[in-house]
């Protein structure tokens, strides 16, 4: 029997896709939103598709805030963005080796 792979579905662009196509977005239990990069960090999450145009919907149409049901500050999209800038570079650095 083939192995269940688990869908998430993103907070931008509401697609179905597998876990590990996707970064979760994580509120801890202290209430700080991060990037959850090994997707297994304590907290709730929401799942993102690893495109800046996703994160850009998700701001427009206040996924974040659905998922956690709660308001979202500006900071923490610019945080967001930042931290999607600088992981976008890492993933081109092993690209290139």
């Amino acid at each position: 029997m083939a192995k269940k792979i688990p869908l998430r579905q993103c907070i931008g662009c509401g697609e179905m896709k597998g876990k590990k196509e996707m970064m979760r977005i994580l509120r801890t239990p202290e209430g700080r939103i991060c990037l959850d990069v090994t997707g297994k960090k304590n907290g709730r999450g929401a799942y993102l598709c690893k495109q800046e145009e996703c994160l850009k919907k998700a701001r427009k149409n206040k996924g974040l805030e659905r998922a956690f049901q709660m308001s979202i500050p500006d900071e923490v999209y610019c945080l967001l963005e930042e931290e999607f800038e600088s992981l976008k570079k890492e993933f081109e650095k092993l690209g290139s080796e």
